[in-house]
């Protein structure tokens, strides 16, 4: 019997679970946040009065949708990396000129499939292409029987943060052949500020990120059987001014032994599992990183500076 799609995703999964989990320090890729649960959460966090990406972001677009859509121009094919609640691209969606398809990529097919019926009947107009895939590795653009002009990434929310720098250029270069000749990207960079107003974005009073970082263990239990209890681990989030970024940790309570398939995993007291990276950059820094493959065309910040939006062409 041939193995299934989703069936080689979950191998792949555990061999970077025990991977990671081998480390020291431990870490764990950040994708694992979202799970049906994990994105609603996320959902969640975009809405908290501390958590100014979003809506900084969401503002920026507004105040200059107008540009920004001509930039991408008619017979774009939009590709959107992380679609999730695919929110924001309904102000793309609702001002590129004949545009020649949609296609929101995320790794949970089923927050996917649920936010891409919601996109079709509300754009009846545009073909709509959701394809469930991890977009941090290779993966196939489907071939789609509608001609276009060219192909624009559309890539929000500062997530290319989430990557270290040397990480970043091998993922840009990924994009930059996925978007083409003539091909550009929007992106979404969050910007060096005030270490208390990044550090209170991700240590929300609610706890609501707090329970975000944690359903990262529940979904483990869910996807590979695994025993973590989630009481005995807590979240901690700060900024680490050497490497300009977030970090985002689980920290043991105890000394503990999790199961993971055939594998035992030993934990000491406060020793930490790194789940998340987010970079700070300057214009400059970002432009530096982009270089080889992009050159910035725009860049579009809010009146603070806390948040650009950058359009990218690719270097021929």
């Amino acid at each position: 019997m041939p193995i299934k799609p989703e069936e080689i995703m979950q191998e792949d999964i555990l061999s970077e679970v025990i991977e990671g989990l081998s480390l020291n320090p431990k870490r764990l890729p950040c994708k694992l946040f979202y799970d049906e649960k994990g994105s609603a959460l996320f959902d969640d966090i975009c809405n908290l009065d501390e958590y100014y990406p979003t809506r900084t972001e969401l503002k920026i677009m507004e105040d200059n949708i107008e540009e920004m859509s001509a930039l991408l121009g008619e017979g774009t094919l939009l590709i959107e990396l992380g679609s999730g609640s695919s929110i924001k691209i309904r102000l793309l969606l609702d001002n590129i000129p004949g545009l020649a398809g949609y296609i929101p990529v995320d790794i949970s097919a089923e927050h996917l499939v649920q936010s891409s019926n919601e996109l079709k009947e509300t754009y009846p107009h545009i073909d709509i292409f959701p394809l469930a895939a991890d977009y941090t590795k290779d993966f196939e653009i489907p071939q789609i029987d509608k001609p276009y002009d060219h192909k624009a990434v559309y890539y929000p929310g500062s997530t290319i943060g989430n990557f270290t720098p040397s990480k970043a250029k091998i993922f840009l270069k990924r994009i930059a052949k996925i978007c083409g000749s003539n091909g550009g990207v929007i992106i979404g960079v969050d910007l060096k500020k005030d270490r208390k107003i990044l550090e209170a974005a991700y240590n929300d009073r609610k706890g609501v990120t707090a329970v975000f970082n944690l359903n990262m263990l529940e979904h483990l239990n869910n996807e590979l059987n695994s025993d973590f209890d989630l009481n005995k681990f807590r979240h901690s989030a700060f900024f680490n001014d050497k490497e300009s970024r977030i970090e985002m940790h689980l920290i043991s309570e105890e000394d503990q032994e999790i199961h993971l398939n055939n594998s035992a995993i030993d934990f000491k007291k406060d020793e930490s599992i790194l789940t998340e990276y987010s970079y700070k950059y300057t214009l400059d820094s970002f432009s530096e990183l982009v270089s080889d493959y992009f050159e910035v065309r725009k860049v579009w910040t809010d009146d603070d500076q806390l948040f650009s939006i950058q359009y990218l062409r690719v270097k021929n």
